[in-house]
């Protein structure tokens, strides 16, 4: 397990990875990452704590997540890894028929037809009553706190911030969009780096969650708000689709590679990807990290993946083929002689019938969270129901207008989703949670990150810092500006069109943290792409 220790990538940012004992939060957000580590320093534990920050991040990182968007969850607690999928389905009245009829032959990208209901809510009630130690008032206190008082706006949060407030004004003229200027542009313009920004809104609305254990937001005042805002601007969800949404306790699902098991939600969520892609990638045996062999058979086993996962994914009940059939020994062998030297253009198989926010927590009793959750696309649907500052998601976006695809639209079903919390294990003991927040990159992210850390022994923070690739479509790729300049020729070479991408966080934004199963100690990695942040003791 030399992945533990204190190696660094040559081309890297110089940044470390961090060791502590008793327990250890990472996020992308500074003041997430401390608010975390306050509740296990108050007795919580790992749940508490991610529950504590997730809620946090809605406040201090709102281009990427809100109270109207989805989550996933792995926690690893009791000699066990969970599953959660806080994933929330379309509205019951909606349909392909319906949005045609609106003058869509696409679905949309902002307003109401993309808006599915919010599982965030869901997943921290749902965690607290199962796994968590604390209140669940307690926890979510601190995340109230910074939306009522205010908080300082980070530089890369920003940025972001700005980008989808000069987007937005441009485009969102129609009514139904100024309580996101209300509420996320006060004063007109975007906040700045350093500006104190807060939302009463936002915090009322989290006091509501935090007293009525989140029945406010799907049975309450605030679902009575949510359904009258969609019910008299034209919107499909109703009262009756909060009421009837819960989370759902999943089984979680894995591929072993190099001796470890790698760990990831079952679809609907696009983890499977990364494990196909893993499973296509463990017949090859890879010596050296920067060559051109490398990272043409890393995108060609992507590209299969992912062809097969845009063909195949979609809530279960109406997929063709199940997890078994799609990660199976012989379909991956079956997928990996397709690999040549030369890049190809992906093909989805048949198998045979044999825009997020990322935090990893850990205690020192041993408890480990991987926890996501977005509104998709930064601000989500660019609605913001008034009065409560809620941003709806936008993952509707991700359902097909063809009525022959498996994840075609319908009433009552759960899309194709982007986000994914990853972990890792051996012979059931526990490495860790780690995951890449960042749209399509994150299954993309989730195996550069573990053959970073198995492959080439990287550490966290290394693994974490190495220039990235992402594939984009048919032979396209994009690099980083970091990434080797001759890798890049090379690959261009053997017909992959490479184009290089100077915005780094494009790439994806990720967390890792490993418990050694001999000391117990944990090491972490955060993203140097964003304002990451690990807090430790």
């Amino acid at each position: 397990m030399d992945f533990f220790q204190n190696q660094t990538y040559p081309y890297a940012v110089p940044r470390q990875a961090t060791y502590a004992q008793k327990g250890m939060v990472a996020t992308s957000q500074p003041l997430a990452s401390q608010v975390g580590l306050e509740i296990l320093k108050r007795g919580g534990n790992a749940i508490d704590a991610a529950i504590a920050t997730a809620a946090c991040l809605t406040v201090v990182e709102p281009t990427s997540n809100g109270i109207g968007g989805d989550a996933f969850a792995l926690v690893w607690t009791k000699g066990k890894l969970h599953g959660l999928n806080a994933s929330g389905k379309s509205p019951k009245k909606i349909s392909i028929e319906a949005v045609k009829a609106l003058g869509y032959e696409e679905m949309p990208k902002y307003g109401w037809v993309p808006v599915t209901v919010p599982g965030a809510p869901g997943a921290w009630a749902e965690l607290s009553k199962r796994f968590g130690k604390l209140p669940f008032q307690e926890v979510l206190q601190p995340a109230i706190t910074y939306a009522r008082e205010g908080f300082p706006v980070s530089p890369i949060l920003s940025r972001f911030w700005k980008r989808a407030y000069q987007a937005y004004k441009q485009h969102f003229t129609d009514n139904i969009f100024r309580e996101w200027f209300a509420t996320f542009a006060p004063k007109g313009r975007a906040p700045v780096a350093g500006e104190l920004w807060h939302s009463p809104n936002h915090a009322n609305t989290l006091q509501k969650i935090a007293d009525s254990y989140g029945e406010s937001f799907y049975q309450g005042e605030l679902a009575e708000h949510i359904a009258q805002f969609s019910e008299q601007s034209g919107g499909f969800l109703t009262g009756h689709d909060l009421a009837n949404y819960h989370a759902e306790w999943v089984e979680p699902i894995h591929v072993n590679y190099r001796d470890y098991d790698i760990w990831e939600i079952p679809p609907n969520g696009q983890g499977i990807i990364a494990l196909q892609a893993l499973n296509i990638l463990k017949g090859f045996q890879f010596v050296e990290k920067d060559c051109v062999e490398t990272y043409h058979k890393q995108i060609e086993a992507m590209k299969l993946a992912f062809a097969d996962g845009q063909k195949h994914i979609t809530e279960p009940p109406f997929m063709r083929y199940s997890v078994t059939e799609m990660l199976s020994e012989e379909y991956g062998a079956i997928r990996r002689e397709l690999i040549e030297d030369h890049a190809m253009q992906p093909q989805a198989g048949e198998p045979a019938l044999s825009g997020t926010v990322y935090l990893a927590t850990a205690d020192r009793e041993g408890n480990m969270v991987s926890f996501i959750q977005s509104n998709y696309m930064g601000f989500g649907s660019g609605l913001v129901v008034p009065g409560t500052g809620i941003a709806l998601q936008n993952r509707g976006h991700n359902f097909t207008m063809d009525s022959s695809h498996v994840n075609a639209l319908a009433g009552g079903k759960r899309t194709y989703h982007t986000i994914i919390p990853g972990f890792m294990t051996k012979k059931n003991q526990p490495i860790g949670p780690f995951g890449v927040m960042g749209g399509f990159m994150q299954p993309q992210g989730h195996v550069q990150v573990i053959m970073n850390t198995l492959d080439f022994q990287l550490n966290p923070q290394a693994a974490l810092d190495a220039p990235r690739w992402q594939w984009m479509k048919g032979k396209r790729i994009e690099v980083e500006g970091r990434f080797p300049h001759h890798i890049a020729l090379e690959l261009a070479e053997k017909g992959h069109e490479v184009q290089i991408q100077l915005e780094p966080n494009n790439f994806g934004r990720g967390q890792i943290i490993w418990r050694n199963p001999d000391t117990g100690v944990l090491v972490g990695g955060t993203e140097s792409r964003t304002d990451g942040s690990i807090a430790a003791w």
